[in-house]
């Protein structure tokens, strides 16, 4: 998403900190931060942020900002950020954070020029896209960075290469969101503090096994999933003997909560009802669900399109299925052999002849019907 314009100009006319811009020649004597930690100590490491809000994991980019990530975990481990708050917000922009002045609810007026003016510019190739977390600057010297810090909510491309970016978002970009939504004056200072409890430094753990990547068809076939709704819950089995590979991706986007928050946004009476459309979603995908969510390719087979089997929808592109599904009303012969079944109601008819018939307009349902939860069902 691109940045909205009054975030440019708040950004190009005050800088980041809000603080007033240094002039040339008035710069005065500043000791710049000289790291006692090693290659090795800043290598591999993430940033827990715990916020009243929720909890934020950065990946810290050593080999992109050696020193800004010197610097960060050196003042997260002296406790620094501790008690701070985000002081500045702008709605699906960004969230801003750091200072060490927040701290002190009687020195508001201050928020924005502390801990600055200590790192010297580190130009790299990272972007300020969603997840990008950059240091403040103190005005117009890049010169100036310090403790504070930004996290960009949605693509910003106008602030690339003019911010040293030193972390990306690895877990919890959705809870920086809600921080900028919150309602905020003028000058972006939210309503409410929004406590930075602690900073830790830990070694990046490794990676996650993919849920359900091992599974054997007979294994997969042993799962349900129950689809729990505003009007009732819904029970599925799986075919994995006829499109595994779907079944793989439904049960894994189910139990990393992709399907949350969304809705049967399409109702066609006698033809399908239809859901997991992400533009349906309340919040935004977290960065592990977003790589849970992949184009799929075909796997069309057999089954018949009738009463209670459910398919993956897709565009023109056979292989463009990926979160979407519909759940049949009435016996369909033109589906069949044209979308991957994958699945049929076991349980919850009754709840499904509900959606059926709620009031719409066209195909959209009036009230919306949602998907509270997905709830995966282990054998």
């Amino acid at each position: 998403m691109a940045p909205m314009p009054q975030l440019l100009l708040a950004l190009l006319l005050f800088g980041l900190s809000g603080a007033a811009p240094v002039l040339a020649g008035q710069d005065p004597p500043r000791a710049f931060f000289v790291s006692a930690l090693s290659a090795d100590d800043i290598r591999s490491k993430q940033a827990v942020l715990e916020t009243e809000q929720g909890t934020i994991v950065l990946d810290l980019l050593d080999e992109a900002a050696p020193n800004h990530v010197a610097h960060f975990i050196t003042r997260a481990r002296e406790g620094v950020f501790d008690g701070t708050i985000f002081h500045r917000v702008i709605a699906m922009g960004i969230v801003q954070g750091g200072d060490p002045l927040s701290k002190d609810p009687a020195r508001r007026g201050e928020y924005g020029t502390g801990g600055l003016g200590v790192l010297r510019f580190e130009p790299n190739a990272e972007r300020a896209t969603r997840g990008a977390v950059a240091a403040v600057l103190g005005g117009a010297d890049r010169d100036s960075a310090g403790s504070q810090f930004f996290i960009c909510v949605t693509d910003q491309p106008a602030l690339d290469g003019q911010y040293t970016v030193f972390a990306r978002v690895v877990e919890g970009v959705a809870v920086a969101q809600r921080i900028s939504q919150l309602p905020a004056d003028a000058d972006g200072a939210p309503s409410e503090r929004v406590v930075l409890r602690r900073v830790s430094i830990r070694d990046t753990p490794p990676p996650e096994p993919e849920p359900f990547v091992d599974e054997s068809p007979d294994g997969l076939g042993r799962y349900r999933a129950v689809i729990e709704t505003s009007m009732g819950p819904i029970t599925l089995e799986f075919l994995p003997d006829r499109a595994p590979n779907h079944v793989r991706a439904f049960l894994r986007m189910a139990a990393s909560g992709v399907y949350d928050g969304t809705a049967f946004h399409r109702v066609a009476p006698g033809f399908v009802i239809q859901g997991g459309y992400l533009a349906s979603r309340r919040d935004a995908l977290d960065e592990r669900q977003q790589g849970f969510v992949r184009a799929l390719q075909p796997e069309f087979n057999d089954t018949l399109h009738e009463r209670g089997t459910v398919s993956m929808a897709r565009g023109d592109d056979p292989a463009s299925a990926t979160s979407s599904f519909f759940i049949v009303l009435g016996r369909t012969p033109a589906l069949d052999g044209q979308y991957s079944a994958f699945g049929r109601v076991v349980e919850g008819q009754d709840v499904i002849d509900r959606i059926e018939g709620v009031p719409r307009n066209g195909e959209e349902p009036v009230t919306r019907i949602e998907v509270t939860r997905v709830r995966v069902v282990a054998p």
